[in-house]
């Protein structure tokens, strides 16, 4: 497996994160969006992101060509929740099923701690068998199913909750 470099993102990248967002929803496996999304739709998303507590890295190849990004992101607004975050991670169309997954989780897994993270969660469609299969490879565990909750081109879909302690 090839060595990723991991960056915090810069408001540039903003295009290319909105890009591989946006290559995901046709599959209708991985978000719960149905159209494309702008840019702008997602400046305020991008500005709750800060190095220090809610990372958004953009994940670099050895070439410095972008094959995806990674966030963490406030689970709840309480201040309670505070240690518990949700990751997501997306890849470009021409990057998945390589393995990088793995990486980029076993990033998140070794640098949580640094954040003030405790727990890891992962919001993932019941259906979404790939996510799945990555994510308890890590040891994420089954914290819920929120059965139906979702419907994609008419079928319902439900939404696995998976979990993983850090510390």
């Amino acid at each position: 497996m090839e060595k990723l470099k991991f960056r915090n993102a810069e408001r540039a990248d903003l295009h290319k994160i909105v890009a591989i967002y946006n290559s995901t929803i046709a599959s209708r496996m991985v978000t719960a969006d149905m159209e494309e999304v702008s840019v702008e739709s997602k400046q305020k998303w991008f500005d709750e992101h800060n190095p220090d507590t809610r990372p958004l890295w953009v994940v670099e190849d050895t070439e410095g060509q972008v094959v995806g990004w990674v966030s963490f992101s406030s689970f709840h607004e309480r201040a309670a929740y505070s240690g518990t975050v949700e990751v997501s991670i997306y890849l470009d169309e021409t990057c998945r099923g390589k393995g990088y997954g793995k990486t980029i989780l076993q990033y998140c897994i070794d640098n949580a701690g640094k954040f003030g993270v405790n727990n890891l969660v992962a919001l993932i469609f019941l259906h979404n068998e790939p996510s799945l299969k990555l994510f308890r490879y890590f040891g994420f565990e089954d914290w819920g199913t929120l059965p139906n909750v979702a419907i994609l081109d008419g079928v319902e879909r439900s939404l696995k909750i998976l979990g993983k302690r850090i510390n």
